[in-house]
C-alpha cells in the first residue's frame, strides 16, 4: 500500500488535476465550439443546410428544464460544448493527450448528443439517418472534439507531464507492481 502521507499527497495531487483539468477544459471546451460553429456556419454557406433546431427542442424537452423556446438554440449549441469540455480538460491534465484522446472524447460528444435527443424523443439513432446528415454531423463533431483536445492538451502542457505520462515513462504498458507516481 502506501504510507498514510504518500496516500494523502497522492489524492490532493489528484484532486488538483481534476479541479485544474475542469477549468482548462470549460476554456477549450468554448475554444472548441467556437471552431465548430465557424465550420458549421461555412459547411452551411456551401451546400445551403439549414441551422437544425434539434439542440433546442431537445433542451425544451429535458425533465424540469426552465427555459423558453426563443433562441434556445445557442443555449444549447455552447452549453454542452463547454461543459463536456471539461471532461477533455481532466483527460489532459491526467495525461490523456493528443489524437488518441481527442478521438475518445469525439465518442463521449456524440453519445452525449444522442442519449439526450433520444431520451426526449427529438431525435433518431444515427443508423437511420440520411448518410449526407450522418456525414456532417459526425465531421462537426470530429471538428469540436480535435479543436478542444488542442486547446486542452496545450494548457496542461504547460504544467509538464501528468501523472498518467509519468507513470508510463517508468515502465511501458500495463504493469500492477508500479505504483502511482
Amino acid at each position: 500500500m502506501g504510507t498514510p502521507f504518500r496516500t494523502a499527497r497522492i489524492r490532493r495531487r489528484s484532486a488538483n488535476v481534476l479541479r485544474r483539468g475542469a477549468w482548462h477544459g470549460l476554456v477549450a471546451g468554448a475554444a472548441g465550439v467556437a471552431v465548430m460553429t465557424l465550420a458549421e456556419k461555412a459547411e452551411q454557406a456551401v451546400t445551403g443546410r439549414p441551422d437544425s433546431h434539434v439542440p433546442r427542442r431537445t433542451l425544451l424537452r429535458v425533465p424540469g428544464s426552465p427555459v423558453r423556446p426563443e433562441g434556445k438554440n445557442l443555449t444549447m449549441h455552447l452549453g454542452q460544448g463547454v461543459l463536456l469540455g471539461a471532461l477533455r480538460g481532466v483527460m489532459a491534465d491526467a495525461g490523456l493527450r493528443g489524437g488518441w484522446a481527442s478521438a475518445m472524447f469525439g465518442v463521449v460528444r456524440l453519445t452525449n448528443d444522442q442519449v439526450l435527443e433520444n431520451v426526449t424523443g427529438v431525435g433518431a439513432p444515427p443508423w437511420t439517418w440520411p448518410r449526407r446528415e450522418l456525414v456532417i454531423d459526425l465531421l462537426h463533431k470530429a471538428i469540436y472534439a480535435y479543436a478542444t483536445g488542442a486547446v486542452a492538451d496545450r494548457l496542461a502542457a504547460r504544467l509538464g507531464d501528468a501523472p498518467g505520462l509519468r507513470h508510463a515513462r517508468l515502465r511501458e504498458g500495463r504493469h500492477p507492481h508500479v505504483g502511482p507516481v
